[in-house]
């Protein structure tokens, strides 16, 4: 008998894990919006809003033998899932991957692609007319924003505000060091150590004054908040025995599962799994579902399988500065200007995922 498998959640883990089990599995594939959303991307469609057209992805092509339903799932059980709509989808196994929200114009967060190319539009246009523009957030989205700002527009005074002392601390030193230095000489005014008492909004850019710990202030006319990602994770936290630890996330066990729930498997940014919410991070987890979920329609038994190892610290890590500069992190050295292009500054993988959902880029 054929295995119906139902994935949560349109992300990188549920759009490659559907593609890679169409063939040997009845995959049903669950997403609220009718375009995958391409992170890496949105980031520089801020400066660029033409790159939208190749960032938003529909899923028309994704599959071949299987369906995406748009909807949002509303609970889950060993046998079904349930939406919004009262539709239920039966199931044998079930992997919920409903990622993670971020500020605006980054990800939807709930209005929809329509209503996420709209923000982009207002976004670019407040961009466009800034004289200094702040950015309250050094992690990956904040520093590649501003070396996106600082490329695209030389001539605007941007700030880069983080309460962490250096870029990156959890990485090797050279890291942060090298990137600082490039943002540096892109005339980008970095604020380390310090805390903006008085952000308006965690989510909306906006103008205004802000207060730093230190007690200076920063005059802007366009104000980023980009203090990290938020696990999606309301779903995952229902079910029996679920656990939550850091930002959201649901812990999970040696196998990917989230609960007492032996057939519900989780990953991406809404599981604890060991892993950075990276999508690097995503794809590791990705290659090991597609192969414990082949051998579960083979008939093996989750527990006889090889447990789930994350990346650990060696975990890549890539961070343009827009399309020509930036710095990896590649587990053993730090890669420079064009390895960092190659990789990932020049295309953003814009290539791989619109060959995965099945348009021509």
């Amino acid at each position: 008998m054929t295995q119906r498998i139902t994935i949560i959640g349109g992300g990188y883990i549920g759009t490659e894990l559907a593609k890679a089990l169409d063939a040997v599995a009845e995959v049903t594939l669950i997403e609220q919006n009718s375009h995958f959303v391409h992170a890496p991307a949105m980031v520089r469609a801020v400066v660029d809003p033409k790159i939208l057209d190749r960032a938003l992805i529909p899923y028309d092509g994704l599959l071949k033998r299987g369906r995406v339903v748009r909807g949002v799932a509303k609970s889950i059980s060993e046998t079904e899932v349930t939406l919004a709509s009262g539709e239920t989808i039966a199931a044998d196994q079930i992997v919920v991957a409903t990622g993670s929200s971020n500020a605006v114009p980054f990800k939807p967060n709930g209005s929809g692609i329509d209503g996420l190319r709209a923000a982009n539009a207002h976004v670019h246009e407040q961009l466009v007319d800034a004289s200094t523009v702040a950015i309250v957030g050094a992690g990956a989205v904040g520093t590649e924003l501003a070396g996106e700002i600082a490329h695209a527009f030389p001539d605007k005074n941007v700030h880069l505000i983080s309460s962490e002392t250096t870029l990156f601390p959890h990485h090797p030193h050279k890291l942060g060091h090298e990137l600082a230095a490039k943002l540096e000489a892109l005339g980008v005014a970095m604020k380390f150590g310090v805390r903006a008492e008085n952000l308006q909004s965690l989510t909306d850019p906006y103008a205004g004054s802000l207060t730093l710990s230190n007690g200076s202030q920063v005059e802007a006319d366009l104000i980023f908040p980009v203090i990290g990602s938020k696990a999606t994770s309301t779903l995952l936290q229902t079910l029996p025995g679920a656990e939550v630890g850091r930002a959201d996330r649901v812990k999970t066990d040696a196998w990917l599962r989230p609960s007492q729930m032996r057939n519900v498997f989780a990953a991406g940014d809404a599981a604890e799994t060991g892993d950075a919410m990276t999508v690097v991070g995503a794809g590791r987890q990705v290659a090991w579902l597609k192969a414990a979920l082949k051998a579960v329609i083979e008939g093996k038994k989750v527990e006889d399988l090889k447990p789930y190892a994350p990346w650990g610290p060696k975990a890549p890590f890539l961070v343009p500065l827009g399309p020509k500069i930036g710095n990896s992190f590649l587990g053993v050295f730090i890669a420079g200007n064009f390895i960092t292009k190659k990789l990932k500054g020049e295309d953003l993988f814009l290539s791989k995922y619109n060959k995965i959902l099945g348009r021509k880029s």
